[in-house]
């Protein structure tokens, strides 16, 4: 039995998440009704992540600007624009493979009681109202806008503390960090839970009728994961961007896939951040920030679903509507998070920079609630392994800006 813990342990994380999901999918395909308690495995895995993620973001954030002395340098001004130059990227690699490979779609009648924001100013007043909610209500509804805010603030105010209560932030920040340690051992049974009951649930035969649309969305989505997002880490840095690219897409992405919730995937971000050597300054702010306005696989999934909308009621896209989309696209996915529902919710406001019905847009989201088992998936995970991807490169921007080599532990 020891030797059997031993072998286990020297898997490692990813070794024994790709277990859990090879188990989960051959149980699922041959024989699902005995082991149909594989499910409760997923809801308790993300269930535990999503309750203590908006706790530890809250005490990590409070306690790291608690902290911080003045002097102590900070990256945040390049990770964000970073995040905005990914999200615009990846907004026009959709419109471009939209243009490529044009997605006509089999339209379903939404069975979803949904209401899609009228405007890009309702999207942005929505991302207001959840930076001022109450911060009790932000930690209880993972309202990570209003868990931020209130963070900072509260940060703020405790640089002028006496050292026993930052001395207090800091062990309340490492005990916290020591129970997401703890739920993350259970990563693999987690993942062979929410895999089994993927595939239970929505099956394969359903996805079969959407297979191009499928194809273009995940086939963007890698152009940008290993195309554009390393490319902007080269501009950046001058280095090789492929081992960290890969770092944080088997650590992060990984999990985020399977757990489809960038909410739940802070925790491991943080623990990646920590894994990497970067500053303890910026990556407890950047990676829940990330988390709220980095977006590139939501910016994809607006474009490629409204110009497939496009493309089906026979509706001709011009240049400048192309190059439009784009930046509504990007800022649609930055305020995705204030919305019910994500990206999927904001398809009717760009369709609707077509003229596009909205009846006709509500049935895009339908196809996008069928196809969502594969979509946002992926998207999850583009977006959650981008987070760590761009504070690395900040940090290592400035470092080299300076004149100094930052070495990560890759």
């Amino acid at each position: 039995m020891k030797n059997i813990i031993n072998g286990w342990n020297k898997l490692g994380l990813v070794g024994q998440i790709i277990i859990g999901l090879l188990i989960g999918i051959a149980v699922a395909v041959w024989i699902p009704v005995p082991f149909a308690f594989f499910g409760i495995f997923g809801s308790l895995f993300v269930g535990a992540l999503k309750a203590i993620a908006p706790l530890m973001v809250f005490v990590l954030v409070m306690s790291a600007v608690a902290q911080h002395q003045s002097g102590q340098k900070t990256n945040m001004k390049t990770v964000i624009a970073l995040y905005a130059i990914s999200t615009m990227a990846a907004g026009a690699c959709a419109v471009i493979a939209s243009f490529l490979f044009p997605t006509t779609l089999q339209l379903v009648e939404s069975t979803e009681e949904l209401t899609p924001p009228e405007g890009i100013l309702e999207v942005l007043q929505n991302v207001l109202f959840n930076i001022v909610d109450n911060p009790i209500s932000a930690i209880m509804n993972a309202n990570f806008l209003g868990v931020l805010a209130w963070s900072l603030l509260l940060g703020i105010a405790f640089r002028m503390a006496g050292d026993n209560t930052k001395a207090f932030l800091s062990d309340a920040a490492d005990a916290v960090t020591k129970c997401v340690r703890w739920v993350i051992r259970f990563a693999p049974l987690g993942i062979m839970g929410l895999v089994y009951s993927s595939i239970t649930t929505s099956g394969l035969d359903t996805l079969l009728g959407y297979a191009h649309l499928i194809v273009v969305l995940v086939a963007t989505m890698l152009v940008v994961a290993f195309v554009v997002n390393p490319l902007i880490v080269f501009v950046a840095t001058h280095q090789n961007p492929y081992p960290l690219v890969w770092k944080c897409i088997r650590v992060s992405g990984l999990t985020a896939f399977f757990t489809r919730s960038s909410a739940a995937n802070i925790p491991v971000n943080l623990e990646l951040c920590e894994d990497l050597g970067l500053n303890k300054d910026t990556y407890p702010i950047s990676i829940p920030l990330g988390a709220t306005i980095n977006m590139a696989g939501a910016a994809v999934t607006i474009a490629v679903m409204s110009l497939a909308a496009c493309y089906t009621e026979g509706v001709s896209v011009d240049i400048g509507s192309a190059i439009l989309l784009i930046f509504l696209a990007a800022v649609s996915a930055a305020g995705a998070s204030g919305v019910a529902g994500g990206s999927l919710l904001l398809i009717p406001l760009a369709c609707s920079l077509f003229g596009l019905p909205a009846d006709i847009a509500m049935q895009v989201v339908g196809v996008g609630f069928i196809v969502g088992v594969i979509q946002d998936s992926c998207e999850t995970a583009l977006n959650s392994s981008t987070d760590a991807l761009l504070t690395a490169t900040a940090e290592l921007r400035d470092a080299r800006k300076r004149g100094e080599k930052l070495e990560l532990n890759i």
